[in-house]
């Protein structure tokens, strides 16, 4: 059943440098998960908040864990100004993070 289906936590980070040069983007990422959970009930944002040491938004998404998250991601950024991501796991809690950034390595 659908129900009984595992469910993974991952981060979606959007950096200080990119939000600085895009103000905006910050809403535009939550109406995208808003209307993704409206497509995929599945997916839920758990939290979503700003990290004060590195000028971080954060969002705690719980998906499936069968969810390829680098599609949810293209997906995302075809909404969202030109931007590259990397992948990394936060050691602490073992979780997944994808960090959404600007293009230029400026």
């Amino acid at each position: 059943m659908a129900s009984e289906e595992q469910a993974t936590m991952i981060e979606l980070r959007l950096s200080y440098r990119y939000i600085k040069e895009q103000p905006w983007v910050v809403t535009a990422v939550n109406g995208f998960l808003s209307a993704y959970f409206m497509e995929q009930p599945s997916f839920r944002v758990q939290r979503h908040f700003d990290e004060l040491e590195s000028g971080m938004h954060v969002w705690v998404c719980e998906v499936p864990s069968t969810m390829k998250v680098t599609t949810l991601i293209r997906r995302l950024q075809a909404d969202i100004p030109p931007c590259r991501y990397s992948q990394t796991t936060a050691e602490p809690i073992d979780r997944l993070q994808y960090v959404i950034d600007s293009l230029d390595q400026g």
